[in-house]
């Protein structure tokens, strides 16, 4: 199996390896020294080799930091982790609810008196820095580079990864890797700079079209690039993973050993574009006053998704919609208190190994029943794993690699009878989950402007829930892909091409979670009679395809306009993945997607 059910967490090896880490930060003359989860590419995935926050604490999330002061240990976590991380620390550390309670302040309060506080440069981007000393101005704490105090520890640390990369077709990246070079060299020089550094995997992956294997779920390559105005690019990477590209790569590409990129962007001439959310602060370092502050050249031109992008997706969409009923079918015929969580997962990775293009999946696949649904992120282990009981939700978020396309979707189902206060919150979800995908909006909007739309049918309620509306998706790339996204922060404006998720939620600690999930792309709007011809309008074109729960519907609280859009989605599933199933799936299918 792609996933593994083993058991990553052991809280109580937190305190002797934060015991040792202390004697590291007093034999450096620090005060404390941050430990965030990242790597020196700073993508949202790290490899085995860098997690060193999971190492140090336990914690398992995808994002979050560790503050180890000599007197305190803060473990930073947003919204989406909060119910998580109580059973990954030991009580040596202290969770805290972040952004709410920034690292600035945060410090501020451990340390009075001020102190000096050490970081590694190569896992912090000059944003963050920047941002933190600015918010510790006159504070008398000082933020301090030194080498990787954990690593000093970490007498057992993974090896980095070294996966043999792949080029990434034509017929599905529909742009070759020199157009897209020249295109992106083109629009640096327009804007003044002579060359730009990429840091972020999937950037590198995109513009070169390759895929890679370093990080798990994720077909990258650990790499970084630099892209010249000329459409000159040079790779510094390991050699053992692309040797047999060099055909491929052509004159275009020169490839260095990851260890010359210092030293070889010492002898670049001109201004260079640098992200400054991405950027890790070694290579702002070496480039000086040369900066030119500006996006990731390659980040809005992967978003916005080519037509060759956006049909690999929906055919993946398509393959996988029908893997996904056929466990949906299985399921439906398992009496309760028969089945557990890892079974669900194995048996729905089965049915997605069936389809050759499969990868990967894109993630490990979220099987959450009764109170572990309320987890958002829970992942099942051997000592985790749930029957489904009869009163349960089940929360099934899990997606798949293909060669043509990157898929992620979410349904919430029914275990037996269900008490009416989680058909009440499902409804709710499901109302904004429709509301989204029927929405139109004005082209310039970003996802902070309309992502409210997903949430208003349970704040009507006094409910909320504690992550973003929807994330970016890449193709056949990272299943979190920026800078698109729909959130309450995000101020990039949606653009034709961008694949977003819509999922909507709502979690009670202790008892259920609900979360349903499609991904859509988005499309200019057709013109409406009566409407305003000169203002172009946006809509979503949807690309996942599997039924919705009827019975956990409270038709009392649903409208006919919602009632309308389930009813045609449903004919839309019935007609697009009902050919691909197996009989037994197919007479499923059609019961499950009878109007209601």
């Amino acid at each position: 199996m792609f996933q593994s059910f083993e058991v990553t967490s052991r809280p109580e090896q937190g305190p002797p390896r934060l015991a040792a880490l202390r004697s590291e930060i007093k034999a450096e003359g620090l005060d404390g020294f941050l430990v965030p989860r990242a790597d020196a590419h700073q993508g949202e995935y790290v490899a085995p080799h860098d997690e060193r926050l999971q190492w140090l604490t336990g914690f398992t999330g995808s994002a979050g930091f560790c503050a180890a002061l000599i007197g305190a240990a803060g473990v930073f976590i947003d919204g989406r982790y909060r119910t998580q991380v109580k059973t990954q620390i030991a009580d040596v550390y202290t969770p805290v609810a972040w952004p709410e309670v920034s690292l600035a302040d945060w410090l501020r309060g451990q340390l009075p008196r001020g102190g000096i506080v050490g970081f590694d440069p190569w896992l912090h981007a000059a944003a963050q820095i920047e941002q933190l000393n600015g918010a510790l101005e006159g504070s008398g704490i000082e933020m301090r580079r030194c080498d990787n105090l954990v690593d000093r520890i970490w007498e057992d640390q993974p090896p980095p990864p070294v996966k043999i990369a792949k080029v990434h077709p034509l017929e599905f990246a529909g742009e070759s890797h020199i157009d897209k070079a020249a295109r992106l060299g083109q629009s640096l020089r327009d804007s003044g700079a002579a060359a730009a550094v990429i840091t972020l995997p999937d950037s590198v992956c995109w513009l070169l079209n390759i895929r890679g294997a370093d990080i798990a779920r994720n077909p990258v390559v650990h790499g970084f690039a630099v892209l010249h105005g000329s459409g000159r690019i040079n790779l510094f990477v390991n050699p053992a993973k692309i040797e047999h590209l060099t055909s491929h790569f052509g004159s275009t590409v020169t490839v260095h050993p990851p260890e010359a990129l210092l030293t070889y962007l010492q002898t670049v001439a001109g201004p260079v574009r640098l992200d400054k959310a991405t950027v890790p602060v070694a290579i702002a370092d070496v480039i000086g006053d040369r900066v030119v502050w500006g996006d990731d050249p390659c980040a809005l031109p992967k978003a916005c998704k080519n037509a060759a992008e956006v049909a690999g997706s929906a055919a993946a969409h398509l393959r996988d919609g029908a893997a996904l009923v056929e466990l949906l079918a299985w399921l439906d015929q398992q009496p309760p208190g028969t089945v557990t969580e890892m079974q669900v997962v194995s048996r729905l990775e089965a049915f997605r190994r069936r389809d050759n293009a499969l990868q990967d999946i894109s993630f490990e696949t979220i099987a959450g029943t009764g109170p572990n649904g309320a987890i958002m992120h829970y992942r099942v282990t051997e000592d985790s794993d749930s029957v489904l009981e009869d009163g349960h939700l089940l929360v099934l978020d899990s997606g798949g690699q293909y060669l043509d396309g990157t898929t992620d979707i979410t349904r919430t189902v029914a275990i037996g009878a269900v008490l009416p206060e989680a058909t009440q919150a499902f409804t709710r979800v499901l109302l904004g989950m429709i509301a989204m995908s029927r929405l139109r909006w004005p082209q310039g909007l970003a996802g902070r402007d309309i992502e409210a739309v997903g949430r208003q049918p349970l704040w009507m309620a006094g409910q909320d829930f504690d992550h973003g509306l929807g994330h970016g998706v890449g193709a056949y790339l990272s299943v979190h892909e920026g800078p698109q996204r729909l959130s309450k922060v995000s101020s990039v404006p949606l653009m034709p091409g961008m694949i977003l998720s819509n999922e909507p939620g709502y979690y009670r600690e202790g008892a259920f979670g609900i979360r349903l999930e499609n991904l859509l792309v988005v499309r200019p709007a057709p013109n409406l009679d009566g409407g305003d011809d000169h203002r172009p309008m946006l809509h979503w074109e949807t690309l996942s395809f599997a039924p919705i729960d009827t019975r956990l519907i409270d038709l009392a609280l649903f409208d006919d306009i919602s009632r309308g859009w389930l009813n045609a989605y449903h004919k839309q599933v019935a007609e697009k993945i009902g050919p691909r199933l197996s009989q037994e799936a197919k007479l499923w299918l059609d019961a499950a997607t009878a109007p209601i």
